[in-house]
């Protein structure tokens, strides 16, 4: 690590997915708020052209292909070098879109979003167990999605995964309180972020396609980064990014059937 960032004394946190999207505008965003961020993401050079953005002394890169528990090892003891062993701060942003038909979707495009949505978050919370336990007051970060509170047609693998992140949060805000570790779930409505542009191997729509057949409205990366901010500084499990996203999880509590109906007509 000779030439790399040191953390000094800094909080520190753990970003994957970091290079783009909204790991890129949290990484900014937490690096403002002084904190020393480890860029980890399978795109090098993205993750490099990051480390730029936030200020080469705020940070370091790291390699990290978070469906290899044996990255997310190497990645977290390099991490821990820079920073003596502190990790304040886990996201878990790293995720992957496959937009059209369950049929259309092919085998690939399954266990693609599998392995980076739910596997590469359950790595990463395993992986960083120790360090995280070892910081007092640090928290895990899981970022889902609004996919999370409906499975919305056509992308029904995503949304599988997307509840999977969110249970898989609720069940570890209980079992990681044994150690003084907080938990939070982020959900974003959708933000204009490259996985919009997502779409099937056997289909040439995208997730943008039908984002602006539907009109929705989409957030910007820096409001995700926003409320990723909030999470970690707050005390709850689950949190929103959209007052759009707001209204949907109102309307799956209190009227499940109408958002069925809905989804079954705009089809």
């Amino acid at each position: 690590m000779a030439g790399v960032a040191k953390a000094d004394g800094r909080r520190c946190a753990f970003i994957t997915g970091a290079a783009s999207g909204i790991g890129l505008a949290a990484a900014k965003r937490f690096a403002a708020e002084g904190f020393f961020v480890g860029i980890a993401d399978i795109d090098q050079p993205g993750a490099k052209a990051a480390l730029e953005a936030i200020g080469p002394g705020n940070g370091v890169v790291l390699n990290l292909d978070v469906r290899k528990r044996a990255e997310w090892d190497k990645a977290l003891a390099a991490f821990a070098k820079a920073t003596g062993g502190r990790l304040d701060l886990l996201v878990n942003n790293a995720g992957i879109a496959r937009f059209g038909w369950l049929e259309e979707q092919s085998e690939a495009d399954v266990d693609l979003q599998i392995d980076i949505n739910v596997k590469g978050v359950i790595h990463g919370a395993r992986a960083a167990l120790d360090l995280l336990r070892a910081t007092p007051g640090s928290r895990l970060i899981n970022i889902a999605s609004c996919a999370g509170l409906f499975g919305s047609p056509q992308m029904s693998v995503y949304a599988a995964t997307k509840f999977a992140v969110r249970g898989l949060s609720q069940a570890l805000d209980a079992e990681f309180a044994r150690f003084g570790v907080g938990v939070a779930c982020v959900m974003p409505w959708f933000v204009e972020t490259p996985i919009l542009d997502a779409g099937a191997d056997r289909s040439n729509r995208t997730i943008r396609d039908a984002v602006k057949d539907g009109g929705h409205v989409v957030y910007t990366p820096q409001d995700a980064a926003q409320v990723i901010w909030e999470a970690s500084q707050g005390k709850d499990l689950e949190y929103i990014v959209g007052d759009r996203g707001k209204q949907v999880r109102f309307m799956t509590r209190f009227f499940p059937n109408l958002i069925r109906k809905q989804m079954k007509r705009a089809l």
